[in-house]
């Protein structure tokens, strides 16, 4: 029976988002809105593009010291989004299993988030884009939850449409939240930000 892959230390965060200013403020850059909160708190002042991916790299505080992460925010839209991603991989000599990709959930409620470590794809297209790049679904998943379609309003045009006034508060302070559980992954590991 094949071993059952186990998470490691995270070597980098990686958000989902579409490239682009039209798609900046909307549900689906839920990715991008985690990492880039990350930077601030990080003090990450510098992104420069590596791989197909804009990155930035920081120091966080974990139980061995002070190690490096590496925040990614890959350049194509986000159901090509693996293709970025394994090259920076290759680039670093990371596995899978170093990896927390941040997308968005429409079956979380929103402002819920959680982490969890392989699984499925849930039709989630940039998820399905990363597994078939790795070759595998074994990596961390930071789940930011944005709720359902109200109506009959179709999943993509929720998901794109541009966040305003109090709707855009709430969005960048659930992206607080992640960055929050993102660090906890980070500087206590996966299964401590699962079972939190």
């Amino acid at each position: 029976m094949a071993q059952q892959a186990r998470p490691k230390d995270i070597r980098i965060i990686c958000g989902l988002g579409n490239p682009g200013p039209e798609y900046a403020r909307t549900r689906h850059n839920a990715g991008f809105a985690t990492v880039d909160a990350l930077a601030e708190r990080l003090g990450a002042r510098y992104w420069k593009s590596e791989a197909g991916c804009m990155v930035a790299r920081c120091s966080v505080r974990a139980p061995e010291g002070t190690r490096e992460v590496l925040l990614a925010k890959p350049q194509d839209y986000m159901n090509t989004s693996g293709g970025p991603l394994s090259k920076l991989l290759r680039q670093e000599k990371a596995s899978a299993q170093e990896v927390l990709v941040v997308h968005d959930e429409v079956d979380l409620a929103a402002g819920t988030v959680n982490v969890k470590f392989g699984g499925g794809l849930n039709a989630h297209n940039g998820l399905r884009s990363i597994a078939n790049k790795l070759g595998t679904r074994d990596f961390a998943r930071l789940r930011f939850g944005v709720g359902r379609p109200p109506g009959k309003m179709q999943v993509a045009d929720y998901v794109l449409r541009t966040l305003k006034g109090s709707y855009l508060q709430e969005f960048e302070l659930e992206a607080q939240d992640a960055a929050s559980l993102a660090e906890l992954a980070v500087e206590r590991g996966v299964q401590a930000a699962i079972d939190r």
